[in-house]
């Protein structure tokens, strides 16, 4: 597992023309609105408010960039989903998230977040076939594991898979409770990071 030596925030971009140099390797996190994407990587990391979060969600609204031990970026993307945002946020969100995801030669995946106690949206399975579609290295994490008991976990992981259509070990279930599914993954990240191009 890696150590978490350092990070920091770097900046925020409206666009994929606004990013960093991509000269390092770049792991995303994306995920429905209120699914607890910047809980988690604030858990991943160590790092208590570090990532912004919020009870109101949909906040997150431009490509964040954290420098981690100054060797590899964790890039929070805006959630999607969230109906009560502005139109005109709304409608700016798949071009700067597709536009990102397609264009970072920098990128090594995409951690994907589903909240445990909800069935994948509409949105959810659009993302998955887009991301299919374009070939994009994806990590699934089921979210909020601490919320529903043993039991319920393997049947709410079950009944997700069989909506995405993938296989239920492909999930790795985490909460930030416990640090339930930090190692795995971690270890999931490694291994791209450490991927030769």
């Amino acid at each position: 597992m890696i150590k978490v030596n350092s990070a920091h925030f770097v900046m925020s971009a409206p666009s994929v023309n606004g990013c960093p140099a991509g000269d390092r390797p770049e792991i995303a996190f994306a995920g429905r609105s209120n699914v607890g994407k910047s809980s988690l990587i604030n858990s991943l990391l160590n790092r208590k408010g570090l990532v912004r979060t919020s009870s109101t969600p949909g906040r997150t609204q431009l490509l964040n960039f954290f420098a981690i031990n100054e060797a590899f970026y964790f890039v929070d993307l805006p959630g999607y989903g969230f109906a009560r945002a502005p139109r005109a946020v709304r409608e700016q969100w798949q071009p700067m998230v597709h536009g990102y995801l397609t264009g970072r030669p920098s990128l090594r995946a995409l951690v994907w977040l589903l909240d445990v106690r909800r069935d994948p949206s509409r949105e959810d399975l659009e993302f998955l076939d887009w991301l299919e579609e374009q070939e994009v290295p994806t990590i699934p994490v089921i979210t909020k594991v601490d919320k529903v008991s043993r039991n319920e976990l393997t049947r709410r992981i079950r009944r997700i898979a069989t909506v995405t259509g993938l296989e239920a070990d492909f999930f790795t279930p985490f909460s930030v409770m416990g640090h339930r599914g930090h190692s795995e993954l971690w270890e999931l990240i490694s291994s791209t990071l450490s991927d030769e191009d």
